[in-house]
């Protein structure tokens, strides 16, 4: 689908410009909503339905006013100051095109996505640029059932944006209210991911939340399964959220776990759906060596017949999970299509490198605080150190060089790139591997090789770039 506003995970870009002004953001919200009033007008739910209980529970919420049948969006924001502006341009368009609204104030996103589904609502909105600088901000979409909206969802919202905005009559306008138990039902949530015959008693465990949306939602996981916490990145002004610190960031939790004498270090970013975590030692653990402990620890209670990556995971990580007989499937880069090849498979678990970890057997999205809960329990059930866990993973060294282009070069009809790609390729033979794929948004071909020695996967990358006709 030729999609004009949203990408991979919503529309996103820098506040003020487009899309992301205010504007269009009541735009969007009107279009989305013009949208799931026609899907509730096609399909309402038969009553005594889990979708009755579900429409008296959203009643309740707003005061008894809720009309049966109308459909409800709950509306969840990370701490940018650019929240308080896109909240009430969304909660307008909304309101205009007849939909309830129900607010939560700052909340992760994978909480937004638990909500929307136990409370039965239409859709889910997070207002978030993720891992981004406060300066960006987005909006992105769940559908009822708690999962990325479907491509023909998003399609039928563009057509509707082509539409001039309107306005529903006075009695058929959406109602709003803030849900005060928000963070409260998915602390809950959260902790019941986290076996009941396990607690983090005796565990010191430095949470470093970015300044972001997990600040007052994580650090009380971990203290009331029993952990003594040290909270980081837990002051959010609107400005500082991801700035020098959280999962994209993780020197800073380098040093508070070494600084507080922590057993663990947890980084979420900036909306928590990422995590990077720091053993007592100060090293680091990526996304593909948790995935690994994840995969590790279930494949000793139950069957996991394969997981899924990127084409960005390490060889290292597809060997180690080989050796447990677990197969590996690799999507594209991105969450949402590490979830769509795992949905194809049937398969539960898989993640990027970055730190994104889909943990399907307890929740639909990525969640950074339930994947550090479940190498917890790894940790936990097993009696062994996170570097005991990945003793038996040895992540390849990679070397990534961003070649500048000129724009519309066949970099695929390349001979002298398809010559020096098979010379290499026949030097690395199972000992390495090779990624060539464009920048989406610069001229720029991104050329990635993964060897047994840093020195090698260097001179191999060197060697690739080298093939490549300068841009002009």
């Amino acid at each position: 689908m030729a999609r004009s506003y949203f990408g991979t995970d919503g529309v996103r870009g820098r506040v003020g410009e487009a899309p992301i002004t205010p504007e269009f953001v009541m735009r969007l919200g009107f279009a989305a909503g013009k949208v799931l009033v026609a899907g509730v007008a096609g399909a309402r739910a038969p009553a005594g339905s889990a979708g009755s209980a579900g429409e008296a529970a959203r009643a309740g919420l707003l005061g008894g006013v809720a009309a049966i049948g109308r459909p409800a969006v709950i509306v969840g924001k990370d701490t940018r100051i650019s929240g308080y502006m896109l909240e009430a341009a969304l909660q307008a368009g909304f309101s205009a095109a007849g939909v309830d609204v129900l607010r939560t104030g700052p909340l992760p996103t994978p909480a937004i996505a638990y909500l929307t589904r136990a409370l039965r609502l239409s859709a889910g909105v997070v207002i978030s640029a993720s891992h981004n600088p406060y300066e960006d901000n987005g909006i992105k979409f769940f559908s009822a059932d708690g999962n990325k909206l479907p491509d023909a969802v998003e399609a039928a919202i563009e057509a509707e944006l082509e539409q001039p905005l309107g306005c529903v009559p006075s009695a058929r306008l959406g109602r709003a209210r803030h849900i005060d138990d928000a963070a409260g039902r998915y602390i809950e949530f959260c902790k019941s991911s986290f076996p009941g015959t396990l607690d983090l008693r005796g565990m010191r465990l430095v949470v470093d939340c970015a300044h972001g949306a997990g600040y007052h939602t994580a650090p009380h996981v971990f203290y009331e399964l029993g952990a003594e916490v040290v909270p980081v990145g837990v002051s959010p002004n609107g400005f500082n959220i991801n700035e020098g610190c959280g999962a994209t960031h993780p020197d800073t939790l380098q040093r508070a776990v070494l600084e507080h004498r922590a057993d663990l270090g947890i980084a979420v970013d900036g909306d928590a759906d990422r995590l990077m975590m720091v053993d007592a030692a100060g090293r680091l653990y990526n996304g593909d060596e948790l995935l690994y402990v994840i995969v590790r620890d279930r494949r000793e209670r139950e069957a996991v017949p394969g997981a899924v990556g990127t084409l960005m995971s390490n060889l290292g990580l597809e060997q180690a999970l080989a050796r447990l007989d677990v197969a590996f499937a690799r999507a594209k880069v991105g969450d949402r299509y590490v979830l769509e090849a795992l949905q194809e498979r049937g398969w539960r678990y898989g993640g990027e490198g970055s730190g994104h970890l889909l943990c399907l057997d307890c929740h639909t999205t990525g969640d950074g605080t339930i994947s550090a809960l479940q190498v917890l329990s790894a940790i936990r059930r097993s009696g062994r150190t996170l570097a005991e866990l990945c003793a038996e993973l040895t992540l390849f060294p990679q070397t990534l060089i961003n070649v500048p282009i000129d724009k519309g070069f066949d970099w695929e009809g390349s001979a002298a790139l398809a010559r020096a790609r098979q010379e290499v390729e026949r030097e690395l033979g199972n000992e390495g591997r090779i990624l060539i794929r464009p920048s989406g948004t610069e001229p720029l071909l991104r050329l990635m090789v993964e060897a047994r020695e840093a020195a090698l996967a260097e001179q191999m990358a060197r060697r690739l770039a080298d093939a490549l006709p300068a841009a002009a």
